[in-house]
């Protein structure tokens, strides 16, 4: 019922949506005499905030056409190197380039799309041959494809990895972690280290994730811990209506993550929406869009699968399973000491109101065979969690860090 209770209100709004889009361009039409009236601007700027608002929106493009190495403009294409049911890895090919270290990107599979992580992406392929995980809405995915977990979520690294092969002419593969995979990645690693697999990345990079919660525990890692697994069952998994190709599907929707997310700092969201509308009566179109193009994103979200969502919260956030040493996939035990030769950086935000500080450097301290010289540690000042990963300190602070990191251990 509360998935359906939410398609009705996004269809209302939907439409609401575009009578205020409507209205908005006819009061900004020059050839509309009311345009010119003292009030027009700003009955205008403010139907066009509340359209924007209520959209209803897909998933986004990368929209990653060119880049520029050396001064010189290259051309960029997306090519899709292994597709599976809950995700495709896809790759940014750069036309006539075949140097630098190849990087497999791991989005986040925690309500948002993998075009999040445009910006990271942008940035780092000046520098590497980039691919990403893109991962799928689990309400398009048919119950025919079968559960999706946390298990399977190692699983499909580890092939990832594994198809992108290992070249050392090209100084290995290396990996990325956003936010949320981090601790699946540090698992396939360990897994992977174990196994001796020719396969395994040169690095694995983590930036802001959960590899410890008990360290500076955010609000985020409260509410996973402050009631009982059986309650999320019960209060925030739905089931997928039958206008979607995964219809039946028990899922954790991304409307709900959402709105738990924008609930936490209602306050900003509030305040960025009246920015925007200042702007937009200002006739100050450049910053109004930053805003837009921001919000055209963060809204966009996906469903992740019941059992994933569910398996994360009882292993991440409430057993605390890998740094607890009790860690398992498909029944082995995950463990850490089995890294010595994969280099470890761990970066985190100093305003990071999602992963505090000190949960994600838990895993240098985690890798007890690993030496301390294939391990590194950056505290990003000023940056809060999307700041690590997007944004001018991206750019400029931790991009190059990572670089450097990468070009020492390949």
């Amino acid at each position: 019922m509360l998935y359906d209770a939410y398609e009705f209100q996004r269809s209302m709004m939907a439409g609401a949506s575009k009578m205020a889009s409507f209205g908005a361009d006819m009061l900004n039409n020059p050839a509309n005499p009311f345009a010119y009236l003292g009030g027009g601007t700003v009955v205008a700027s403010a139907l066009e905030v509340f359209a924007h608002a209520n959209a209803t929106r897909g998933k986004p493009a990368f929209g990653l056409d060119t880049t520029t190495i050396d001064g010189r403009e290259v051309a960029v294409r997306e090519e899709i190197v292994l597709r599976k049911d809950f995700g495709q890895l896809k790759r940014f090919v750069r036309e006539g380039v075949e140097d630098g270290p190849k990087l497999l990107i791991v989005a986040p599979m925690s309500g948002h799309y993998a075009t999040l992580l445009r910006g990271t992406v942008e940035r780092m392929l000046p520098f590497a041959d980039v691919y990403i995980t893109d991962w799928r809405d689990a309400r398009s995915v048919p119950l025919s494809a079968g559960r999706f977990d946390l298990d399977d979520y190692i699983d499909y690294l580890i092939e990832y990895l594994e198809r992108i092969g290992a070249n050392e002419g090209q100084g290995g593969t290396h990996m990325l972690a956003v936010c949320q995979p981090s601790v699946p990645c540090y698992a396939a690693i360990a897994l992977m280290s174990a196994d001796k697999n020719p396969c395994r990345p040169k690095t694995l990079t983590m930036m802001g994730g959960p590899v410890d919660t008990r360290e500076a525990p955010t609000a985020v890692n409260t509410l996973a811990t402050e009631r009982p697994h059986a309650w999320f069952e019960q209060n925030v998994i739905a089931t997928v209506p039958g206008n979607y190709p995964g219809a039946g599907r028990k899922v954790y929707p991304g409307f709900l993550q959402l709105a738990g997310f924008m609930s936490m700092n209602l306050g900003n969201h509030m305040v960025s929406h009246w920015e925007m509308y200042k702007h937009l009566v200002q006739g100050d179109g450049e910053s109004a869009s930053q805003s837009q193009d921001f919000y055209e994103e963060y809204r966009s979200v996906c469903d992740m699968t019941a059992e994933f969502y569910l398996q994360t919260i009882d292993v991440v956030f409430q057993n605390h399973a890998l740094p607890r040493g009790i860690m398992t996939h498909r029944g082995r035990l995950v463990d850490p000491a089995a890294i010595t030769d994969i280099g470890l950086l761990a970066v985190e935000g100093e305003r990071d109101d999602i992963s505090g500080l000190g949960q994600t450097k838990a895993a240098l301290t985690l890798a007890t065979a690993l030496p301390d010289e294939k391990k590194r540690y950056l505290m990003a000042e000023g940056a809060g969690h999307y700041g690590i990963f997007n944004g001018s300190r991206w750019r400029d602070k931790i991009a190059p860090v990572v670089e450097e990191f990468i070009t020492a251990n390949g």
